[in-house]
């Protein structure tokens, strides 16, 4: 089955950047959707953006992010990217990408539907003050 693999987090300091990866293993017709999620310890899972991977390619951004992260995807490569900018101690989480179809539950965060199929294993980012 289709494995998610997330890469790039570290530990950075506050202001500063860095670019998260997420390789698909293959192409998966109903994977037209793939989402960041991050969650800190003692905190709920947080939706952070996300991205139709259809021809015409649309993001969602929650307001927490919005003007600082940037996702986007190579489709030649099936990897999405999460550059994340202007980071902040508030930032720092495991940080999972995940695949799914548009249909299924709510996200208020992303202001979309998903069913998830697919969950990375996380990748952690820390931001230092």
């Amino acid at each position: 089955h289709v494995k998610l693999v997330e890469s790039g987090g570290g530990s950075v300091q506050a202001g500063g950047s860095l670019t998260l990866s997420c390789q698909q293993s293959e192409y998966d017709v109903r994977l037209m959707y793939t989402a960041w999620f991050r969650q800190a310890p003692g905190h709920e899972r947080e939706g952070v953006a996300a991205i139709y991977r259809g021809q015409a390619t649309k993001t969602y951004y929650s307001d927490s992010v919005k003007g600082r992260f940037t996702i986007s995807q190579d489709k030649t490569t099936n990897t999405v990217y999460l550059r994340m900018e202007g980071l902040s101690p508030e930032d720092t989480a495991m940080y999972y990408c995940a695949s799914g179809d548009g249909n299924g539950q709510w996200y208020p965060d992303l202001k979309i539907h998903l069913t998830i199929l697919f969950w990375g294993q996380g990748t952690q980012v820390t931001v230092s003050s």
